[in-house]
């Protein structure tokens, strides 16, 4: 089978749907199928080039992925023509997907991480006209008609069929982890714990980007509270400074220093993901203060290094969440503060580690495009 993803971002650019595609590409290239890749060039990188049997063709759109949604028409409307499914992903690679769908005549399938139809103002960073712009937009491609709506979670789908998708268009397929490098028993907590000059401290370690809908603001605010009753507790926060969050991230680091919390925390530079198992590991509390998730990585990922985890209870992530856990409201400061408490005093809930195979991964996305051919 041959399969052309059209994705506004792909490797080397850091994310969870990079992730999630890359590791779904590979994955399909291993059972003997065609994979190419139209995406948007990003600086320092090959216009073409072959990853593990990938052939990614990079669109030279000014290093805009917005610009990606026009320039990318010629090149994927002439990768399409060999192509047995075309599939995509919200938001940029979206409309040239389903326009060169219905110009090939192939079967196109999106897979929906997240959907925040309503919630841009609650959830977004953006100024009211672009909330506006950015509602409708979302709208409009999921009303354009593909043959599949994949979601990542329940949760997901459940907001899809919300919105007014058909529920018989929509399908649940999970984001995979690598469990081999998610694998606890590959990393020396100590080692790494020295190389940020930690000892004995009660770590607690949070990353992502520090958009708004990611509640870092609330995990700032609780804090001072964490440190009254664990006054040995240190603070490691991976935050992405991409030019997209900076203003948010310029705003937790002057919160921070308004608190007079500086000296309990660590600020790393963000690491690809073969680096985050380590700091996962020297950690003994991982925080994902989210107020909404479609999947959520970080607790998949927390959870596979066997690390208690204090999480919003919100959206996907009691779906997601599992082994050593808290769950507490969404932002609220001091049942975050409380959570990380009951971790300190072990208080937490206990279940069967959920794994999310990469087998289970391609083999849902081959079912479903199995079926679009034999329609």
């Amino acid at each position: 089978m041959k399969i052309l993803f059209i994705i506004e971002n792909y490797y080397p650019h850091i994310g969870g749907v990079e992730t999630v595609f890359k590791n779904l590409a590979e994955a399909l290239v291993k059972k003997n199928h065609e994979v190419e890749i139209v995406t948007h060039r990003i600086k320092n990188t090959k216009e073409y080039e072959e990853i593990k049997g990938v052939k990614i063709h990079r669109v030279n759109c000014f290093y805009s992925r917005y610009l990606f949604t026009f320039f990318s028409i010629p090149e994927a409307f002439k990768l399409a023509k060999k192509a047995d499914i075309l599939h995509t992903t919200t938001f940029n690679g979206a409309f040239p997907a389903w326009l060169v769908s219905k110009l090939r005549k192939k079967s196109c399938v999106i897979t929906v991480h997240e959907v925040w139809v309503g919630l841009w103002g609650e959830l977004s960073e953006f100024s009211w006209l672009k909330r506006i712009i950015h509602n409708m937009l979302e709208k409009l491609i999921y009303f354009l008609p593909f043959d599949k709506y994949i979601a990542v979670s329940n949760f997901t789908r459940r907001r899809l069929v919300e919105i007014g998708i058909s529920e018989n268009k929509t399908e649940v397929v999970y984001n995979s982890l690598n469990y081999s490098l998610f694998d606890p028993k590959k990393y020396n907590k100590n080692k790494t714990r020295k190389e940020m000059c930690l000892s004995d401290e009660f770590v607690c370690f949070s990353y992502g980007r520090p958009g708004i809908s990611k509640g870092f603001d609330y995990l700032t605010d609780a804090i001072p509270i964490i440190i009254k009753k664990i006054p040995d507790s240190k603070f490691v926060l991976m935050l992405s400074k991409d030019k997209a969050y900076r203003s948010q991230y310029d705003k937790l680091i002057e919160k921070i220093n308004d608190l007079n919390i500086k000296n309990k925390i660590i600020l790393l530079e963000p690491a690809r993901e073969n680096k985050i198992p380590a700091y996962l590991n020297a950690a003994d509390c991982v925080i994902v203060p989210s107020l909404s998730e479609g999947f959520g990585y970080a607790v998949a990922e927390a959870c596979a290094m066997d690390i208690p985890v204090v999480a919003s209870d919100v959206a996907s992530l009691p779906e997601i969440i599992s082994g050593r856990f808290v769950l507490v409201k969404p932002k609220n400061p001091k049942e975050i503060a409380e959570g990380i408490i009951k971790v300190y005093n072990k208080k937490y809930k206990k279940t069967k580690l959920k794994k999310f195979l990469i087998k289970n991964n391609v083999e849902g996305y081959l079912k479903i495009y199995k079926t679009l051919l034999h329609n």
